[in-house]
């Protein structure tokens, strides 16, 4: 999953309950694994959808004081205004748009895929799908936001995406990603894409995790954009 490192563990997976005919990657956060999240789809799943969640390289992070933990980039701060690892993300959203890549190869048409992820795993699905030509069925951002968002254009976007389905959601509590992060975001993918495509939903007294009424949500969005075929 990341470069040439071929010792990266493989993706937990929920496998589907017959023939697969949709996919959800997820990318978990910050020092997580893929497990965790795999058994949380795996309590919400469809009987014709993968659930695919990779894990993270182990590589020092910044604002941990370079201590060595699961990410999918560098984090240097978490202030509006700090540095990002720009190369970082640039080189994560190929190893995810290669992910994609393969469950195509696998019979699973890329407008059949929702990506979505948690924290700093959001923040990359939100960028990779802003930046793919894989056109997606949908996009899940938990408590997250969009990296290297001065690297886009004033108003829409262009490509594939543009009238991608978002859901984003976020706890009104979060000390880590506060709220507001949220709503600069979905301000900002108003501005890029279908603005009735993006969904916002905040949960009352959350903290920087997740809860039955957002997965129940997540589900609602998944069963949508991914309805059985056959």
């Amino acid at each position: 999953m990341c470069g040439n490192n071929m010792s990266a563990p493989l993706p937990a997976i929920v496998p589907a309950a017959r023939k697969a005919t949709a996919a959800v990657i997820f990318l978990h956060g910050l020092g997580d694994t893929g497990h965790g999240w795999s058994e949380a789809l795996a309590g919400i799943k469809s009987p014709h959808v993968k659930y695919i969640c990779p894990h993270a390289p182990v590589m020092p992070v910044s604002l941990n004081m370079n201590m060595s933990m699961p990410s999918w980039f560098d984090i240097i701060g978490l202030s509006p205004d700090a540095q990002e690892d720009e190369t970082g993300i640039k080189q994560a959203a190929e190893n995810v748009k290669a992910l994609i890549d393969q469950e195509v190869k696998n019979g699973i048409p890329s407008n059949r895929i929702i990506l979505g992820g948690f924290s700093q795993g959001g923040a990359l699905s939100l960028y990779t799908a802003l930046t793919t030509h894989q056109k997606l069925a949908g996009v899940v951002a938990l408590s997250c936001w969009l990296p290297l968002r001065t690297s886009f254009p004033q108003g829409p976007i262009s490509g594939v995406n543009k009238d991608i389905a978002v859901l984003q959601c976020h706890g009104d509590c979060d000390p880590l990603v506060p709220l507001m992060f949220g709503s600069l975001t979905v301000e900002k993918l108003k501005s890029m894409i279908n603005p009735a495509n993006v969904t916002f939903r905040t949960y009352s007294g959350m903290m920087h995790s997740s809860c039955i009424e957002e997965m129940m949500d997540v589900k609602q969005f998944i069963d949508k954009h991914l309805p059985p075929v056959d």
